[in-house]
């Protein structure tokens, strides 16, 4: 059925919801689990620490994708992970087309109204230009 699964993730607590929906999958087609982490470039994230320049939502994103593949590694399920810059929906979609994703399964953040509108949502700007399908995983307005 699916071959390649793609993960984005920005590690909320809603994504567990969804990546237990994508290992599931993975588990059933025999299929591995690709998990993305963009940082944001449109946030400044840069920080000097010790002398150092850090950028803290790369390093955030590694502890992300870490935990994840972690995560699916405890359950067998075949897995790669990448944490990329650049703005998060055209770098997700740019992911999937050059490494043939079959399937992208992504958590949504469960807002109605005007907030949806105003606040527009990288899942869904992600399942109105995706090539491939799209799986969607409701979150909880509490989460």
């Amino acid at each position: 059925m699916y071959d390649r699964i793609l993960f984005p993730t920005d590690g909320s607590e809603g994504a567990d919801e969804a990546l237990d929906y994508a290992l599931s999958l993975a588990e059933l087609s025999d299929a591995t689990v690709h998990v993305l982490y963009v940082a944001d470039t449109n946030r400044d994230s840069l920080a000097v620490l010790g002398g150092e320049v850090v950028d803290a939502l790369e390093e955030e994103g590694e502890r992300v994708v870490s935990e994840v593949v972690e995560t699916a590694e405890a359950r067998g399920v075949g897995v790669v992970g990448e944490v990329v810059q650049g703005e998060p929906h055209p770098s997700i979609l740019d992911y999937a087309e050059r490494e043939g994703v079959d399937l992208i399964v992504m958590a949504t953040h469960g807002r109605r109204g005007l907030d949806r509108y105003l606040l527009g949502s990288v899942t869904e700007k992600i399942v109105r230009t995706a090539s491939v399908p799209v799986l969607t995983v409701r979150m909880d307005e509490a989460d």
